[in-house]
């Protein structure tokens, strides 16, 4: 098998050839620019001080490139458009470096100042002439969306005001889109996953409305999560309008590239907290559930693409609902959280639903463990999860900078144990 096959088995639940592996593939299985840096001296594939391009600039992600892929073991390669969740496209790389020194290229729209207390501040659309959109604390590796929330009244709420971050793909990243997933697909053997819609309905990254410049509407992220009780037909509104224009969007992708994507990344948006979901069951089934199922038929009928949803925290109790909303993957897998046991969840979802993460606990283990804990506990999650397929293997989101580089390599070398 290469590693199309090799994912597209997995996630069919048929047992691959070896264990297959995510490096970089979404906004949710990434690794931080600092630590992509690290990994590259480490194993020199550069000269020090080459810099790290920083292609999702709200986590700081770095580019995961085909020979640290190489190195990782990693068989995906994930395609989006060339925008930025702070609205500026990822062309006319120029130099920046961070707290530590690290030293990476960044969009030329990453226009930042430095405030008095020594953090940095964000811009929508790197325009200056506006209120900064996120900060980045002093000594910080990412950003933090800033509140922004107008005064509004509740009989002048517009559900426009909310959707204004969502459009139609245009030509020009519709070209942009096509040619990055030929050029993966003919010239590698990734499979590829696309980022290209904005269907993740109600996800809390989005709400403030970091890429726009002056976001109106529902922006404080306490009052939306109010709203999800006290304004439901609004919020229905907003998610029936972005499904429109996600669905669309979704055409035109496949009239551009048909099924050379294998995996579709739908859904961001966290449902749970450590220890419980942030809402009832009753009312994902109202709010979300009508509307993902929207998503996901509209591609199960029309497309090979199989359907990817995010979410963080403590959701074992939600995931048959996710099941029967019509996703096929479930990612990051957060087996830290309350109710989360990886046995448990392999036994009673495993034949359902593939889970794409959950190779080891990154808020501890990987970050604070040591390089034997990180060891063992990367083998028992994958005795657990890679049984009979069903699993690719990612850590429990973004791999965040200040993690020891030894533990990443014991990680590494225990993945290699299974390949």
């Amino acid at each position: 098998m290469n590693s199309r096959d090799r994912i597209i088995a997995a996630i069919n639940h048929k047992t691959p050839d070896k264990l297959p592996v995510d490096f970089g593939g979404t906004p949710t299985s990434g690794i931080h620019v600092s630590i992509v840096y690290k990994l590259r001296q480490h194993f020199g594939l550069d000269k020090p001080g080459t810099p790290v391009k920083v292609i999702e600039p709200y986590q700081m992600l770095g580019e995961v490139s085909d020979d640290l892929k190489d190195i990782m073991g990693a068989d995906v390669e994930g395609v989006s458009s060339p925008g930025t969740f702070f609205g500026y496209k990822k062309i006319d790389w120029k130099p920046w470096s961070l707290w530590d020194g690290t030293p990476v290229l960044v969009p030329g729209g990453f226009n930042t100042i430095q405030n008095e207390n020594g953090s940095i501040y964000q811009y929508a659309d790197g325009d200056k002439n506006y209120p900064p959109s996120a900060i980045m604390p002093r000594n910080g590796y990412f950003f933090d969306s800033l509140p922004r929330q107008k005064p509004f009244s509740e009989d002048e709420l517009d559900p426009k005001d909310n959707t204004e971050e969502f459009s139609y793909i245009g030509k020009e990243d519709l070209i942009y889109i096509s040619r990055r997933v030929e050029d993966k697909y003919k010239n590698t053997d990734y499979a590829i996953i696309g980022n290209v819609s904005a269907s993740s309905f109600g996800d809390i990254a989005f709400v403030p409305g970091p890429m726009l410049k002056d976001p109106k509407g529902i922006r404080d992220v306490a009052e939306w999560y109010i709203s999800m009780l006290t304004r439901k037909d609004y919020l229905k509104k907003i998610f029936g309008m972005q499904c429109e224009i996600a669905i669309e969007n979704y055409k035109r992708v496949f009239r551009a590239i048909g099924n050379k994507l294998s995996v579709v990344f739908v859904s961001g948006t966290d449902f749970g907290t450590q220890d419980r979901l942030f809402s009832s069951i009753d009312n994902y089934r109202e709010l979300f559930k009508p509307f993902h199922l929207k998503v996901n038929n509209w591609i199960h009928e029309n497309t090979e693409w199989k359907t990817f949803i995010h979410t963080c925290g403590a959701v074992k109790e939600l995931i048959p609902e996710l099941i029967k909303a019509g996703f096929d993957i479930l990612n990051p897998v957060q087996i830290s959280a309350s109710g989360m046991d990886p046995a448990v969840l392999k036994k009673e979802f495993g034949n359902y639903i593939t889970f794409w993460g959950g190779g080891v606990n990154t808020q501890k283990t990987l970050a604070t463990g040591t390089t034997k804990e990180v060891g063992e506990q990367v083998k028992r999650m994958i005795n657990i999860f890679n049984n009979n397929g069903g699993f690719v293997f990612n850590t429990v989101h973004n791999i965040q900078a200040n993690v020891p580089i030894d533990n990443i390599i014991a990680m590494i070398n225990a993945i290699r144990d299974f390949r």
